[in-house]
């Protein structure tokens, strides 16, 4: 299963800098806000609401952040216009690009996400026009450092809960499901005691692309780009890319 290499290369290497994880506060809270909106404030019976909370702490977000943004969700306050928008395009050297967004501004956010698929020359183009590349899929990842059980039993797990295929490497194990056996896999890990550093439904590459290493930085850098817009939520990409 190629698209996430290893976890992002763990998270970029755990967020960098304080931008960094301002801005993961800002992503995490519209997607609780979103996912408030749309099915209730209350986790128990929101799994989209649950997997937003759970990556809302998964970087620190203190527990008032939360329950303020599930508030605003929930209360149709200032998440009332948020919407989701996605775009497609191919950046540099053909690499096809998804870029997920939540705005309240449609017009704002195609601006500068065709800008920079622009400035570093690629070109944005219809919807559809790279999704068939890509799968959707539910994602999984398990730290298991100085967990009470081995790789092993958690990836037998997982298997007898459903997942579609594992990979482990690198003292992490990411775990691919159906998008609708998400729920399923991961409350079936989580009552034998596994946590997850991350969980969602995401867009995973059936192929990847390898470039040289001039090409890879220019794509590289234009995902990056991509990634600080503050409308962004995610990029996705079928760049093959190890970082180190």
């Amino acid at each position: 299963m190629s698209g996430h290499s290893k976890w992002a290369n763990i998270k970029h290497r755990k967020e960098k800098s304080d931008s960094a994880k301002a801005q993961a506060f800002t992503r995490v809270t519209r997607e609780i806000i979103i996912a408030a909106r749309e099915g209730g404030g209350d986790p128990e019976g929101n799994f989209r609401l649950r997997l937003a909370i759970q990556n809302a702490r998964g970087v620190n977000m203190p527990n008032d952040n939360i329950q303020r943004a599930i508030k605003r969700g929930s209360g149709g306050e200032d998440g009332a216009n948020l919407e989701q928008v996605n775009y497609e395009g191919y950046g540099p050297a053909g690499v096809a690009v998804i870029v997920e967004t939540m705005t309240d501004n449609r017009n704002r956010t195609a601006g500068d996400v065709r800008h920079l698929f622009s400035k570093y020359g690629g070109n944005l183009g219809e919807n559809g026009c790279v999704a068939w590349m890509f799968d959707r899929k539910g994602y999984l990842v398990v730290e298991m450092e100085d967990k009470p059980f081995s790789e092993e039993q958690v990836s037998e797990w997982a298997i007898e809960s459903g997942a579609e295929d594992l990979e482990t490497g690198d003292g992490i194990i990411e775990i691919y499901t159906a998008p609708e056996d998400l729920q399923t896999v991961q409350e079936y890990l989580e009552s034998k005691g596994v946590e997850f550093a991350e969980s969602e439904n995401t867009m995973i590459a059936q192929n990847e692309i390898a470039l040289d290493e001039d090409a890879t930085q220019r794509v590289a850098k234009m995902l990056e780009a991509l990634e600080e817009l503050d409308d962004v939520q995610k990029v996705h990409s079928n760049l093959q890319v190890n970082v180190e």
